[in-house]
């Protein structure tokens, strides 16, 4: 037989725990009650109608049919016969509604419905929590693209990590993660908002990332407060995540160097960034109005000779001492890849005596 108070107790925990109204768990039970009646009763035409009374500890099930002098559908019709003493309240195509609940909750196929409706319910229950989580993390995130925000570590897992934040379960995926990053139980690290959406018709969509290139001067932005004052601006940066960032800065100041400004005394600052990248290498480029300059400092750490502009006016020869290629080149000439991405130029390496 159905127990109302443990539906009831079942409801009040959900609630308390999941910040979803009452109301609405309510309505999720009546409709997973009209998924089984339709689906045990094999009646999918069937207007059905339920009634969840807590106060009371009621349960009511109807099924609207019309009267008819002739049936024609059961499921859906009723004649005069069928009214017995009731019949002389009704004219043909009223509609009535049909009391089933003894039938239901007395009947032979009750515990067969009841799992179908507890399944029912279960799933959409589910689906409204992983709902409400998603607007929760939203609203705390909506505000905060382009941030990067120090996060606790709570759970380690093949495919992702959680971090906790203010008492709030946050995902980083693995797609968004660095292969090198230690991510260790109660361990703190940085993680950037890349992605707050909430389209129309679409759940919200928050993404945090450590992989993102954005993440390096969000970090930077954390330890030199000249970058919120718009001394400093990062106008580019370019990433290999956990191998090597350039980035491409500059000053409003013509007084202030920005290069040393993110940098700082005993290379506080910019040590400060690396430790949260676990030692990134990260080379810091002043930009400037001569492509060539840029280009040139853009292959640190390699001393560089001198830098020709090509015919095409998107490519450009760096000529640099033969024992400097190795440090032009790199690894996998992942250094000279960083520099055109950071340049927009194609830059070929060329030795000289």
């Amino acid at each position: 037989m159905l127990d109302i108070d443990k539906i009831q107790s079942a409801i009040n925990i959900i609630s308390a725990e999941k910040k979803i109204p009452k109301e609405k768990l309510v309505s999720i039970i009546e409709s997973a009650i009209k998924v089984a009646y339709k689906k045990d009763y094999w009646s999918k035409d069937e207007n059905v109608n339920v009634k969840l009374d807590l106060i009371n500890s009621s349960l009511e099930i109807t099924v609207e049919k019309t009267v008819v002098k002739v049936v024609e559908n059961p499921n859906t019709e009723i004649s005069f016969e069928e009214l017995w003493d009731d019949a002389e309240w009704y004219e043909e195509w009223d509609i009535v509604e049909i009391d089933m609940t003894d039938e239901i909750l007395n009947g032979e196929w009750w515990e067969s419905f009841w799992r179908i409706a507890s399944q029912a319910a279960r799933q959409v229950i589910i689906q409204k929590i992983w709902d409400t989580e998603k607007e929760k993390i939203f609203e705390i995130f909506k505000d905060k693209k382009g941030q990067v925000i120090n996060m606790k570590i709570d759970l380690v897992e093949w495919w992702k990590v959680i971090f906790d934040y203010n008492w709030n379960q946050i995902v980083l995926p693995k797609s968004e993660q660095v292969s090198k990053d230690n991510y260790v139980i109660w361990n703190r690290m940085y993680l950037f908002v890349a992605e707050v959406a909430h389209e129309e018709n679409m759940p919200p969509k928050v993404v945090l990332s450590r992989k993102r290139a954005e993440i390096v001067p969000a970090i930077f932005a954390e330890f030199v407060p000249e970058i919120w004052e718009w001394i400093i601006t990062i106008d580019r940066v370019v990433r290999h995540p956990w191998v090597k960032t350039k980035i491409l800065v500059s000053s409003s100041y013509s007084e202030i160097d920005p290069v040393w400004t993110l940098i700082w005394q005993k290379w506080i600052r910019v040590k400060s960034v690396m430790e949260e990248l676990w030692w990134e290498k990260i080379d810091i480029i002043p930009n400037s109005e001569s492509i060539v300059e840029v280009v040139e400092k853009s292959l640190s750490p390699a001393k560089v000779i001198k830098v020709e502009p090509w015919e095409d006016e998107e490519s450009v020869i760096a000529y640099i001492p033969a024992w400097e290629r190795a440090k032009a080149v790199w690894k996998n000439g992942l250094n000279v890849n960083l520099a055109s991405k950071l340049t927009w130029y194609r830059i070929s390496i060329k030795e000289v005596e």
